[in-house]
């Protein structure tokens, strides 16, 4: 399902939750209380800001008496094979966001992978996946690196470790193409990028994956991702605990001249690896 139609299909489900809601005569708060969230939350779903969770979309068929609709919905929407189930709603989040900041500790982000990189890291996952497989992940990262290009698209912030840069995924050739890439759209002035040294040694969140994105008019969330599993934050209390640890690595890292110097020189290096084998 392309993402226009996707938006469109949540903006029924948000229409259909407030018709349904106010035919049972009940406000947002009222609501939100009875499936245990906020009333902002229930106006976040009516407007397709945010996307329920499939046990608070049954709930909210439970209180509705509306025999499932919202969850069968719910499980339609959210089958989108394009990404992993954990990484999904991510996903839909980052259409919406006004501002995105990533920290990287291994791989390069999604957002920033060429089509190259993002062959290799699916191949090292899964040395059988079909040719069918392999283009469909591509085209899905395609797809959402597209909001890079978009005026009206977030403020893109990343910090990288050095790591990120120097671990070679798939060939030497390819990894200083990834890495020109990098330092195109930084040229571009499509993405803020900082490179995190590896003689900084110990560091706030130490070897994990972190995404903080803010929204115009909803709660900023945090995204953090562990072996094929992942976590949505939305807690104000956990998402400020991640913000001051992504602060502090911001805080940590080279000045973003000093990075991009980094990323073309690495890239050089992988260049010159690739002309001698």
């Amino acid at each position: 399902m392309a993402n226009g139609s996707r938006q469109a299909a949540w903006e029924f489900f948000g229409t259909e939750l407030k018709r349904h809601r106010e035919d049972r005569g009940l406000t947002q708060v009222e609501l939100g209380a009875r499936v245990f969230v906020s009333g902002a939350y229930i106006g976040q779903f009516e407007q397709a800001i945010r996307k329920p969770q499939l046990d608070i979309a049954q709930r909210i068929d439970e209180v509705l008496q509306t025999d499932g609709i919202f969850e069968r919905l719910c499980r339609k929407l959210i089958d989108d094979k394009r990404y992993a189930d954990y990484f999904a709603r991510a996903a839909e989040l980052e259409r919406l966001a006004t501002k995105i900041c990533t920290f990287a500790p291994t791989l390069v982000p999604g957002l920033l992978q060429t089509a190259a990189y993002t062959r290799a890291v699916t191949l090292a996952s899964n040395p059988f996946a079909t040719d069918a497989h392999i283009e469909e992940k591509i085209a899905a990262r395609i797809e959402r690196a597209q909001i890079l290009d978009d005026v009206t698209g977030p403020v893109y912030w990343a910090i990288l470790h050095e790591h990120v840069l120097r671990i070679p995924v798939g060939s030497a050739a390819e990894m200083a193409q990834q890495l020109d890439h990098i330092a195109a759209l930084v040229r571009q002035r499509k993405v803020l990028v900082q490179v995190l040294p590896t003689a900084v040694g110990a560091y706030p969140l130490m070897g994990r994956m972190v995404q903080l994105m803010e929204f115009e008019d909803a709660p900023p969330t945090a995204y953090t991702e562990a072996v094929y599993s992942g976590n949505l934050l939305d807690d104000p209390a956990l998402v400020k605990r991640v913000q001051g640890a992504y602060d502090l690595l911001r805080a940590a890292a080279l000045p973003p001249e000093a990075s991009l110097a980094l990323i073309e020189s690495v890239a050089e290096d992988h260049r010159r690896c690739a002309s001698t084998t």
